[in-house]
């Protein structure tokens, strides 16, 4: 039996590529993202209500990754990226559906032109289409007594600091601040594929709202910003 999905919005988010896009939602709490609902679901009578929940649930489609099919095992990067679990034991990308299940925080509602809900705490990159937004309800949704197998903790952060050249070029921006709070954020999560060893030379680069961030490792433990453009 076949199903069609109808694409609701458009994410508008800070994450411009996969890389270094935390894996679970929350983890980058000043990550922004605007979704944008498309005709004919951007009227005000849609959204009538929402204002009175701080989170919600965002259905996606993981789009870029549709074409590389899903496999039955795959290994989940908090197991070094080496040992495999099943599909349905993991929130792969790579999924029979490609859907994608996130909690977000609600940040405001824009009603002009249509509807606009301003979000933080993503993990979608920018592009993805959305297609259903509920409500988070914590005493139903809030499992605090859960079991979570491998993933029981949440990960351990690694240290991040900027060079002089970095700061200055973020001191040089309007949002300067923000941004650094960002970036600071995702490095800090470990964006290396967990499979990859520490390469001290090598400088890694990602983009960040308007930003190309440049980076490196000092250590398993700490990252250096060393450039932004």
């Amino acid at each position: 039996m076949r199903w069609s999905l109808e694409t609701l919005g458009i994410m508008h988010s800070c994450y411009q590529e996969k890389f270094a896009v935390p894996r679970q939602p929350g983890l980058a709490p000043s990550a922004y993202a605007t979704l944008e609902l498309l005709p004919p679901y951007n009227l005000p009578e849609c959204v009538d209500g929402l204002e009175g929940f701080s989170h919600l649930w965002i259905s996606f489609i993981f789009h870029q990754n549709l074409a590389q099919g899903w496999k039955p095992k795959v290994r989940p990067p908090r197991l070094g990226g080496n040992k495999k679990v099943g599909v349905f034991a993991s929130r792969s990308t790579f999924r029979p559906n490609g859907l994608g299940l996130s909690v977000v925080k609600l940040e405001g509602i824009d009603l002009n032109e249509g509807v606009k809900l301003h979000l933080s705490g993503a993990d979608l990159i920018d592009g993805t289409p959305v297609v259903d937004i509920k409500p988070y309800i914590p005493w139903v949704d809030g499992k605090p007594e859960a079991l979570a197998a491998w993933v029981a903790a949440p990960p351990e952060l690694l240290k991040v600091s900027f060079q002089n050249t970095a700061e200055l070029q973020l001191a040089a921006h309007s949002q300067g601040k923000r941004l650094k709070q960002l970036i600071s954020e995702v490095l800090a999560q470990n964006p290396r594929p967990a499979y990859q060893k520490t390469d001290l030379a090598r400088v890694y680069g990602v983009k960040l709202a308007d930003l190309n961030v440049q980076f490196c490792y000092l250590a398993d433990t700490s990252i250096e910003v060393v450039a932004i453009h």
